[in-house]
C-alpha cells in the first residue's frame, strides 16, 4: 500500500483509474454468506438456480460492491476520507468464475457546506467483468482537504 497526498486541487475531472483484476470463487459466496448472514438460495443453492433465469448461481451483490471496492484500496490518501456511496446499482450478475476488476473516473468536485477547508470529490466506480461488462457501478464521495494556504 502506497501513501500519497492529494489535495482538492489535484483532483481533474476525468481522470482514473483501471484495477488488475480477481475471479470470483465459489469460497467468496460462503464466506461472504457467513459474514451477513444472506443465506438467500440465489446465491447457496444450485438446483434451486437452474431453474432460474441465470441457470447457475449469482454472487451478492454487496459482495460485488465490497470487493470492487477492496480492489481500488491500494493508494492512502491521509487529507482525504469516504463519506459514502450514492446511486449503488446491480446492474449485472456476477457468478462464479467471474473475474472482475474496477474503473474509477473523477466525475465532480463541488464544496462541502459543512466543511469550508475542504471539498467533495465524486468518483465513478464501475465493477467490470471479463467481457467488458459493468456489472456495478457508484458513485464514491471523498471529503478531502483543501491546500493550505502560505
Amino acid at each position: 500500500m502506497m501513501e500519497q497526498t492529494t489535495y482538492f486541487e489535484d483532483y481533474e475531472i476525468g481522470a482514473g483509474r483501471t484495477t488488475f483484476g480477481r475471479t470470483i470463487t465459489e469460497t467468496d459466496f460462503i464466506v461472504h454468506a457467513g459474514h451477513t448472514g444472506d443465506f438467500f438460495p440465489h446465491h447457496m443453492d444450485v438446483e434451486f438456480m437452474k431453474a432460474s433465469e441465470f441457470g447457475q448461481r449469482i454472487a451478492h451483490g454487496t459482495m460485488v460492491f465490497a470487493i470492487g471496492v477492496g480492489l481500488t484500496a491500494n493508494v492512502v490518501n491521509p487529507v482525504a476520507f469516504s463519506y459514502g456511496y450514492d446511486r449503488l446499482r446491480f446492474i449485472k450478475p456476477v457468478f462464479i468464475g467471474d473475474t472482475i476488476k474496477t474503473k474509477t473516473t473523477i466525475s465532480a468536485k463541488e464544496d462541502d457546506p459543512k466543511r469550508p477547508r475542504h471539498g467533495r470529490v465524486i468518483e465513478r466506480v464501475e465493477v467490470i467483468n471479463q467481457r467488458g461488462e459493468v456489472v456495478l457501478a457508484t458513485d464514491h464521495i471523498y471529503i478531502v482537504e483543501r491546500r493550505p494556504e502560505k
